[in-house]
């Protein structure tokens, strides 16, 4: 069906598209040879060619910039209405200031921010504390392939929303029948219900809000020797942050720890473990040491066997503004880090060749197996992880040992080395 153009729009046209006629164009259909020496080739240099002496000058067209532009939006117009059927939009459809586009995310900000400047004492406490778990992640495996004589297998991975990590595994090693160190870096979208939990330890969160963007950054180890003299030992250190919508932090806090669980005790070791760490933290705060390592004992509960998981150490969780300001923690985070290997080394170097029976390896594996339990059914960190969309599976089992056993209705021997490890593990003691 043919359309028919608005009155106006002929006008509008006709006006932009009117000059006056050229003499030249009434003959321009006949053919007016030129004198050979008179004809020319013309190589510009930018400027208009010379105009032929007795030519007309240029037309003298009204405003025509005007007039372009003019036609331009009658054109523009017509286009619109003959494609969608629709009036063209107006000045009241299109938000002040042009088109909005959407504010960039975290992930975004920070991967221009590392772009452009790398990543330095005045960067955001998000790229500061992924920097220094990348770090300490590198020094770790260093040494433990060192102690080992293996190699870790590095697996890198990235999540689509933002983030990533890299896992470092080593399993039937030497020393280490499985050890993992592990970095993750991971943006995502908290909804309303998960802002509302969080809300019962962190009143910053604001609550009127469908969502939040977040971040979280954390380096988790686990390491099982072959030895069952030779403990377990766990370490994560982690830093959370949600964002506003404009980019600006909500809401943060650290939380992390590290705990040892012995098959055997030897009273030394877990001496030594824990004045490292008691050194550690009375660097930043005298009563630290107490609280985290109470936290830790009661955190590391296997309620349903009624003992603790191991020897402990120190845990906390959720410590923001409310307990220190953001570079005191980032500091105490990095001094509780630094403390690890000079914690733990001295263990396993005096016990990972200690002679060992089938029986006591049998202990060990019992022992795992409740290491398991403890991990699958109350790690809050665990739990998180599985439950965040796009979850790596498999680096956050990484924790779990390569072999368990479970014995139906198992008890230890009455006086031996195996019950006295029960006693201590349903009635923690003090240690330092």
């Amino acid at each position: 069906m043919a359309l028919a153009r608005p009155a106006v729009l002929d006008a509008a046209l006709r006006q932009c598209t009117r000059a006056p006629r050229r003499p030249l164009c009434r003959h321009a259909d006949q053919h007016i040879p030129l004198h050979p020496r008179l004809q020319r080739r013309w190589i510009s240099d930018g400027s208009r060619p010379p105009v032929p002496p007795g030519s007309p000058g240029p037309s003298k067209v009204i405003a025509p910039k005007t007039r372009l532009a003019v036609g331009i939006v009658f054109i523009g117009t017509l286009i619109y209405s003959m494609a969608t059927g629709n009036d063209p939009p107006t000045s009241q459809d299109t938000p002040k200031g042009g088109i909005q586009a959407e504010s960039p995310t975290i992930a975004e900000r920070d991967n221009l921010s590392k772009r452009e400047s790398g990543i330095t004492a005045h960067s955001p406490m998000r790229l500061r504390m992924e920097a220094f778990i990348k770090e300490n992640q590198q020094d770790i495996v260093r040494t433990l392939e060192t102690l080992d004589g293996s190699r870790f297998v590095v697996d890198k991975w990235d999540r689509p929303h933002g983030g990533g990590g890299i896992s470092c595994v080593l399993q039937d090693g030497n020393v280490f029948e499985k050890a993992g160190v592990n970095t993750s870096v991971v943006y995502g979208s908290l909804p309303r219900q998960a802002i509302s939990k969080m809300r019962a330890n962190h009143k910053a969160l604001d609550p009127d809000v469908e969502s939040l963007e977040f971040f979280a950054a954390g380096l988790s180890l686990v390491l099982h020797p072959h030895n069952p003299m030779a403990p377990t030992v766990h370490l994560n250190y982690r830093y959370f942050e949600t964002a506003n919508a404009d980019g600006t932090t909500n809401a943060w806090w650290f939380g992390g720890g590290t705990d040892l669980t012995p098959n055997y005790l030897f009273d030394e070791d877990v001496i030594h473990f824990h004045r490292n760490i008691k050194d550690a933290c009375d660097a930043h705060d005298k009563d630290y040491y107490s609280r985290f390592k109470k936290w830790c004992d009661e955190y590391f509960h296997v309620k349903h066997r009624n003992e603790t998981r191991g020897v402990g150490g120190i845990f906390f969780d959720d410590l923001d503004e409310s307990e220190k300001d953001q570079e005191s923690l980032f500091a105490f985070v990095q001094s509780c880090m630094g403390a690890f290997l000079p914690s733990y080394l001295p263990i396993i170097q005096k016990r990972k060749d200690m002679p060992w029976t089938e029986r006591e390896k049998q202990w060990q594996q019992l022992r795992r197996g409740r290491y398991v339990e403890f991990n699958l059914v109350h790690d809050r960190g665990t739990a998180f992880g599985l439950n965040t969309p796009g979850a790596r599976v498999e680096s956050i089992l990484m924790s779990l040992p390569l072999t368990a056993r479970w014995q139906y209705q198992h008890e230890p021997e009455k006086g031996s080395r195996e019950e006295r490890l029960v006693g201590v593990l349903k009635k923690p003691q003090e240690w330092v």
